[in-house]
């Protein structure tokens, strides 16, 4: 048993493709509409030579799924970074923070060293939470 995919709350498809792919440098893998379910898209990207997970960026679903109050609490969840986290891992982390920096990611701290190696903090346009982290021999 593997993992496939991951899912991750975006409170819009679009300007997380943006991000993820522009920013981050990810690759699209899968950009599906379904004609029998108007509105519902699977979006899934991932890191370049990573081929077997990809993360799915899944709108937050209106009714039947949630009634309007349960997908105002996921909104407000994922915009406060509570929705999940995505582990990245870097050769360089120094290099990778300062190029996505520059490409005007926010990030919500700067890299520091920690027991397994050198970690920072970052969002996305949702407000999902990222780690990106350079890990060393411990």
């Amino acid at each position: 048993m593997k993992i496939a995919t991951t899912q991750l709350w975006v409170h819009d498809q679009d300007a997380a493709l943006e991000f993820y792919t522009k920013k981050l440098g990810f690759e699209v893998r899968e950009d599906v509409r379904l004609e029998e379910m108007p509105g519902f898209r699977w979006l899934t990207v991932a890191p370049p030579g990573q081929d077997d997970i990809s993360i799915v960026l899944m709108s937050i679903p209106g009714e039947p799924m949630l009634t309007p109050d349960g997908q105002k609490e996921i909104l407000n969840l994922v915009g406060k970074g509570f929705a999940g986290a995505v582990f990245l891992t870097t050769d360089d982390v120094y290099a990778d923070y300062d190029r996505l920096a520059a490409a005007g990611v926010e990030f919500t701290d700067k890299p520091e060293q920690r027991p397994y190696g050198i970690d920072c903090g970052l969002r996305d346009p949702s407000g999902n939470t990222l780690r990106l982290t350079q890990l060393t021999d411990f």
